[in-house]
């Protein structure tokens, strides 16, 4: 019954869509908002959790359901000195602020170029006086092609849902896009170039969801589509220099979250808008009145910190989060994190972690419905039989973690350090990239779950 306007809908239509679900199904009744979760303690006498709050309010409940998100945990670059004496405005991109932010005429310094620093980017550029955007690691982006949804657009789209649907379930990443079934080298220089000039036309996730087989396991087939985007970029930056500056050196093509862009690259050649590549001349310090480098000061009346998230694991390293014999998560995960189809750790009874490491984690709508609806049946199926401890067993966990380890070698992105692998510079410890999602597509992951709820969960 909802009625989208665009194909990419805008924060503003999403939680307006939000809104409506929630009193459609009446769900405010079942949310207590404003409250954070400190402490989360397991206890063996009464097989129950113990939750702790911010403002001391004290809950237990026999099972306890971790719907924390992957990217929650914001971060700030704290390795930078001086970030409190800044006297303008200044907002980390997860907080920006309700009121509108007004940047006309204004001189701002955004931070990051990463997926939401290109989206603010974007829209900065338009109004403000100067813009000037500090990168560390440029990266590799590719039109959004949106576009406005007219009446019988939306009729046609709503009466294919299911169709739409069953294809998302048939993809690896559950996206409507599927990899060629050819591998690079199998087609014709024309044919490559074809495929890639094709999907780079098309709306969306198209070139990185849509390559090659073989695009993010092969180096030489990824050179060859890194190259394609490279000189995509050129063509569309005015100044040579800038545009190797924004052509990424370090990863190639698709192994990191790709941005999606309605002319990014175009906003460099504005003349309100500086490039400053902070690996040439790194931030030194924030001052009262703007950004320090090591080649001179900015002055600036906005700062945004685009500085990204501790993904994955950093929104469970932020809860006191303990199972048997008092034993901290946080520790059991020190070199990794260790599960059993992303939902299960040992040692942590009647815990079930809705879209947790290890598992599933693709389109994330797509695949948080079905990591709900499989959490909800392992409930549902304790429940019915009076069973108050469900647990993984250690056996159980080392085999569905080798096996997590075994898919994701060879595969380009988990080489690469970026959200996906749990890399984040501003968290001490989390330096190098680890193997952190399931590699074998969303269908075989369901396999295995669908397997193990038909077997009665004995394999917990």
């Amino acid at each position: 019954e909802w009625d989208w306007s665009e194909h990419f809908s805008s924060q503003p239509e999403n939680e307006r869509y939000l809104n409506h679900v929630a009193d459609k199904f009446d769900l405010r009744r079942d949310i207590q908002f404003n409250t954070r979760v400190t402490a989360a303690h397991y206890r063996e006498d009464t097989r129950s959790w113990e939750i702790a709050l911010e403002d001391g309010g004290r809950y237990t409940t026999r099972f306890l359901i971790t719907a924390i998100g992957v990217l929650s945990a914001p971060t700030m670059p704290n390795n930078i000195p001086g970030i409190a004496s800044f006297k303008g405005q200044s907002c980390h991109t997860h907080d920006w602020p309700r009121e509108c932010v007004d940047f006309a005429g204004k001189r701002v310094g955004i931070i990051g170029t990463g997926a939401t620093a290109v989206q603010a980017i974007q829209e900065i550029a338009k109004t403000a006086g100067r813009l000037t955007v500090f990168q560390r690691t440029p990266n590799w982006c590719v039109p959004q092609h949106n576009g406005r949804i007219s009446k019988e657009e939306m009729r046609d789209i709503r009466a294919r849902y299911p169709e739409i649907l069953a294809l998302c379930r048939t993809t690896p990443s559950c996206y409507i896009h599927g990899p060629d079934p050819r591998a690079t080298f199998e087609a014709t220089p024309e044919e490559r170039a074809a495929l890639w000039e094709k999907r780079y036309a098309e709306p969306g996730f198209a070139l990185w969801q849509g390559n090659f087989r073989d695009t993010l396991t092969d180096r030489a087939a990824n050179a060859l589509a890194s190259e394609f985007i490279a000189n995509k970029i050129r063509s569309r930056v005015h100044d040579p220099v800038v545009a190797e500056k924004l052509i990424p050196k370090n990863h190639g093509w698709g192994t990191r979250r790709v941005p999606l862009e309605t002319g990014y690259y175009e906003v460099f050649n504005q003349r309100n808008v500086e490039l400053v590549d902070i690996n040439e001349t790194p931030i030194e310090r924030v001052t009262a009145g703007g950004i320090q480098t090591s080649r001179q000061e900015y002055e600036l009346d906005i700062i945004i910190y685009a500085t990204g998230f501790d993904a994955i694991t950093g929104a469970f390293d932020r809860i006191d989060i303990r199972g048997v014999s008092n034993v901290r998560l946080k520790e059991v995960w020190a070199n990794g994190p260790q599960t059993y189809l992303g939902v299960f750790v040992n040692g942590f009874p009647n815990m079930l972690m809705a879209m947790g490491p290890h598992g599933g984690l693709s389109n994330y709508t797509r695949t948080a419905e079905y990591s709900v609806e499989w959490v909800t049946g392992v409930i549902q199926y304790a429940s019915e039989r009076g069973i108050t401890r469900i647990e993984a067993t250690a056996a159980g966990v080392s085999e569905w973690t080798d096996h997590v380890l075994a898919l994701g070698q060879g595969l380009l992105a988990n080489e690469i350090g970026s959200w996906m692998t749990g890399v984040n510079r501003n968290v001490e410890g989390k330096q190098s990239p680890r193997i952190m999602r399931y590699s074998g597509g969303h269908p075989a992951y369901r396999e295995h779950c669908d397997a193990v709820a038909a077997a009665g969960y004995r394999q917990l």
